[in-house]
């Protein structure tokens, strides 16, 4: 579908790619990694025709088609949202118009007119062409498209220009997905996406018929979609045939094994001139010296990728509050007429790590404001013995004062006894030499989370409420964090769309929908697992977790039948994860010993194959020994099943 013959692109010479070859088969997803800076989106705007590579060719297969989603940057109006999103099948359009066109031009014209037969035989051919490519379908494809991206069907008679910036790239998306181009080229796709619409998109791009590339800071998103990850490092790409997860195993395992290949080389190397040096000036010698110097010349020197900087930190020691946190009672809160949460209640318990999920709008982040102390109109909130909080919003980077430094930001907050830790701070979040001194104006969205990040350190504190927190980190940012978050012996109430960081951090899941509460206690997993049966459990600690106001409230359940419940999902929970686990070594194993079995077929295809008796009576006992071992495989896995 797409070859990269010696391309390089530089940078007012800085090399970013030098002589990159490099192929993409139809039907590959392919997610593209990398340090920032490496280079990623500049490749996709070369794929997409966009800027020119200094040297190289780009070749397609004949007739393909490139379509480009970039980070940002993408706005529409004028048109509704329906009819903006439905230009994309311009072609189709094109189609119906004339077929339109014909209709017209058949109904006035006589039958025995000289281009009756003619017209007849176009609008039989287009007519069967509209059908082949969806013609027939083409609005309910629309409106498939928009709603798994999100939007209401109360939406799609606005002005596009009606919608903020994180919708217009979902508009964006929409068409790029609906034109359905051979090589789909995705810059940070899930940027401004939910959780509802990631699961939608990851299943949409799984069942895509033509090549994906793609960037993105969602572990979970790669892992799901990709089945070939393209590593940007040193000015080349590197390929793994797997998921991210695997690569992160495989490339761990190639640097080490360069680092081990890189010391002999230094070690090899170090006595041919260490050689060179005691023997370059005795005649007798003169041969070996002028060998060892040629041997030098040949060597072609191993090169280590550069150590990827990371995010180092923990949380401060909290101090101890009291087994209840939090308490919330028939709280509610509105705007205006519309009344986002109603009549809850919500108790929060020492050392949870609470994840609150739900749609864009559903009213997360109105439910972490009052627990952080912000209004509401009805109902009591009660904060526990000893809790101290901190907040951290979805637009905390915003609050930063754009006229001070890196380091006057961070010591304008802090406490006096912090102050000589606050260099050591800010190198931990990668603020180093003198970027401590970069105004706030001037940091990059990456970076000013960091800082914002870098002022939950100064105070200690036993309740964290972080909306959003993983927005702009990439992907190694979001692990140190997580790995901040596990260790971290309070209590956390967080809002993410990243499933990998629910998954790894969540003990329970609250979703926040129509107003009401419910909760999962478990992770992310469970949490989708249950939304799958046909009815779940509401909160188990709420009274007033109807899905309607005025529907029948649940009796709380007591403390010890809590723990209890806890427990439970807790042990189906590993014993769910024990079942995947043995169910991928199954599958495993089967795709092996299916790979000898073939193998072994086609030797015993050949005629030849029996000509020694002896050979051929151990070639059919391991044919149904292996066949054997496959069958039982199977069965095993079928009962996992």
């Amino acid at each position: 579908m797409l070859h990269l013959q010696q391309l390089s692109k530089d940078f007012a010479g800085r090399p970013l790619f030098v002589s990159i070859d490099w192929h993409l088969k139809k039907g590959e997803r392919v997610g593209l990694v990398g340090e920032n800076g490496a280079g990623k989106s500049t490749l996709m705007r070369i794929i997409a025709g966009q800027i020119e590579p200094s040297n190289g060719t780009l070749q397609f297969a004949r007739g393909a088609t490139v379509g480009y989603l970039p980070q940002d940057g993408i706005v529409s109006r004028g048109r509704t949202l329906f009819a903006e999103t439905q230009s994309a099948l311009v072609e189709l359009q094109a189609i119906e118009h004339e077929l339109a066109e014909l209709t017209r031009r058949l109904e006035s014209s006589p039958a025995d007119a000289p281009d009756h037969e003619e017209l007849l035989h176009r609008f039989g051919s287009l007519q069967e062409e509209f059908r082949l490519k969806g013609g027939y379908t083409m609005e309910a494809e629309v409106g498939t498209v928009l709603a798994g991206l999100g939007f209401l069907p109360t939406d799609w008679e606005r002005d596009c220009g009606e919608f903020s910036g994180g919708w217009q790239m979902r508009i964006a998306l929409a068409k790029l997905l609906l034109q359905k181009p051979n090589v789909l080229l995705l810059d940070e796709p899930t940027n401004h996406l939910d959780i509802e619409a990631r699961n939608w998109l990851e299943g949409y791009l799984c069942a895509y018929p033509y090549s994906v590339m793609l960037v993105s800071h969602d572990r979970f998103f790669l892992d799901q979609v990709c089945s070939r990850i393209a590593e940007v490092w040193n000015h080349t790409i590197s390929d793994y045939h797997c998921n991210y997860s695997r690569y992160l195993v495989l490339r761990e395992e190639r640097v080490s094994a360069l680092r081990e290949a890189k010391h002999r080389q230094d070690d090899e190397i170090e006595k041919m001139e260490d050689f060179i040096r005691r023997f370059r000036y005795k005649a007798d010698k003169a041969s070996l010296v002028q060998s060892r110097i040629k041997q030098l010349e040949k060597i072609e020197r191993i090169v280590l990728p550069p150590e990827r900087k990371k995010i180092r930190f923990r949380f401060p020691e909290p101090p101890k509050s009291g087994r209840t946190v939090m308490e919330l009672s028939g709280v509610t809160r509105a705007y205006g007429d519309k009344t986002v949460l109603d009549r809850i209640a919500l108790t929060v318990e020492k050392g949870e790590r609470i994840a609150l999920v739900g749609h864009n709008g559903a009213g997360k982040s109105t439910l972490m404001r009052i627990l952080a102390g912000g209004e509401h109109q009805a109902g009591t909130v009660t904060v526990g013995h000893n809790v101290v909080r901190d907040y951290f919003a979805q637009d905390q980077s915003q609050t930063l004062n754009a006229s001070r430094t890196a380091y006057e930001e961070l010591y304008a907050d802090a406490p006096f006894d912090a102050v000589p830790q606050l260099r050591d701070i800010l190198g931990a979040f990668l603020f180093c030499g003198d970027d401590i001194h970069k105004k706030v104006a001037v940091l990059s969205g990456g970076e000013r989370n960091r800082l914002a990040l870098a002022k939950m350190l100064l105070r200690p504190s036993n309740l964290l409420l972080m909306d959003e927190p993983t927005n702009h980190l990439d992907l190694f940012s979001k692990e140190v964090l997580l790995e901040a978050l596990r260790q971290f012996s309070g209590t956390v109430v967080f809002v993410s769309h990243d499933r990998h960081f629910i998954d790894g951090l969540a003990t329970r899941v609250v979703e926040v929908e129509g107003g009401a509460l419910t909760s999962y206690y478990g992770d992310y997993e469970y949490y989708l697992a249950k939304k799958g049966e046909p009815a779940c459990a509401p909160a188990a600690d709420t009274p007033e977790v109807s899905a309607a106001p005025g529907a029948l409230r649940a009796e709380p359940l007591s403390k010890e039948e809590r723990q209890r419940q806890r427990e439970e999902e807790k042990r189906r929970q590993r014993d769910e994860r024990g079942r995947l686990k043995r169910s991928a070594e199954l599958e495993e194993e089967i795709g092996t010993l299916e790979e000898v079995l073939r193998e072994l077929e086609g030797q015993m295809a050949d005629p030849a194959f029996f000509s020694d008796p002896e050979k051929a009576r151990r070639g059919g006992d391991e044919h149904a020994a292996l066949a054997a071992r496959i069958a039982t495989l199977y069965g095993e896995w079928e009962s996992l099943q």
